[in-house]
């Protein structure tokens, strides 16, 4: 135990260690492919990683946090496999649902709990402590604080990897859950991987028309595509339409239009969009442009240094690019983190 006037030094944390194998800092610098965004935040020591409860069937194991202002790690999460391109299905418009007629989906907390996802309203875990502290760097570039302007489009934030089976996926749900439970804070999670949307059945959650037919239709409002959940500061807004050019329309202008309908719903509303890893496909350069900052979900045991490269590289569209490690173990002292509320130690 510290004493009053005695200075402790405490141990290397796992990023401090991860970034003399990673040099996570000078990856943010300099880029063999293309300049890297300049306004990457700082990494900060990450906390002990404890493994979660496995995803599914045949599950892979899931990278831990990383952040340039992040410090936290994850579990397992849902196995997922290469984008492939989806055919094309025929164009057709939808009817946007009366607000009256609508009623609030149910996540399905057991399956989440199950899968190794944050439980909300539980008890204090390792994990929920985690992001806890990661989701506290979005909300300060999102809204500005003190001595800290909130950056432009910071309330719009974009969850990428640069390869597929890094955990964005987990990330992005996590976050999302973790935000929800912020007072007076509105969550839209939308999801924009095409190719291999996950987020609805995650959740639990029956598909329907979503961003992607937004776009493509002009005449719909996208808020009229939001799909209410049984947790009250928590939207969701499904992939819609699976189109072979979808990276053509996210180009558009009506991307652009969309987008800021959806931040114009709340001055509250922070959106966090779960997109293709960015060497597997192309939407995430796109979508770059149309937010305020990046979490950039890198896989641990995973993710060479020149897949990092390159995939900010792709993503230089925005200048805010924070790194989330996942998948760290953790060795060292006894006391872990989070042991505070009597688990983890």
């Amino acid at each position: 135990m510290m004493k009053q006037d005695t200075p402790v030094r405490a141990p290397a944390s796992v990023i401090e260690r991860a970034t003399d194998v990673y040099d996570f800092g000078g990856l943010l610098r300099t880029s063999p492919v293309q300049t890297a965004p300049p306004a990457a935040a700082p990494i900060l020591p990450a906390q002990a990683y404890v493994p979660v409860a496995p995803a599914r069937p045949d599950p892979v194991s899931v990278p831990v946090p990383l952040a340039p202002v992040f410090q936290d790690h994850i579990g397992t999460a849902a196995p997922s496999s290469t984008p492939t391109a989806a055919p094309v299905q025929q164009e057709h418009r939808y009817a946007a649902p009366q607000a009256s007629q609508r009623v609030a989906a149910q996540i399905d907390l057991d399956s989440l709990r199950i899968d190794g996802f944050i439980e909300p309203g539980a008890a204090p875990t390792m994990l929920s402590e985690e992001f806890r502290l990661a989701k506290r760097q979005i909300l300060l570039s999102a809204f500005g604080g003190r001595n800290v302007r909130a950056i432009e489009r910071g309330r719009a934030i974009l969850v990428c990897s640069a390869s597929p089976n890094e955990g964005k996926t987990f990330c992005s749900i996590n976050l999302a859950l973790s935000l929800s439970s912020e007072r007076d804070l509105e969550v839209l999670l939308i999801d924009v991987d095409v190719a291999k949307p996950e987020i609805l059945s995650t959740l639990g959650i029956e598909g329907g028309p979503g961003l992607m037919d937004a776009i493509a239709d002009s005449s719909l409002d996208p808020e009229s595509l939001v799909i209410r959940t049984s947790l009250p500061s928590l939207s969701i807004l499904p992939t819609g339409r699976r189109t072979n050019d979808d990276t053509e329309l996210l180009a558009s202008k009506r991307t652009q239009e969309v987008m800021e309908r959806l931040l114009s719903h709340s001055p509250n509303r922070v959106i966090i969009i779960d997109t293709a890893p960015a060497l597997a496909a192309s939407p995430g350069s796109v979508l770059a442009h149309h937010v305020g900052q990046i979490v950039m979900v890198v896989r641990a045991d995973k993710t060479g240094e020149n897949e990092l490269r390159e995939a900010i590289g792709l993503l230089d569209g925005c200048e805010h690019i924070q790194l989330l490690l996942n998948g760290a173990t953790y060795s060292g002292a006894n006391q872990k983190f989070g042991s505070y509320y009597g688990y983890g130690g």
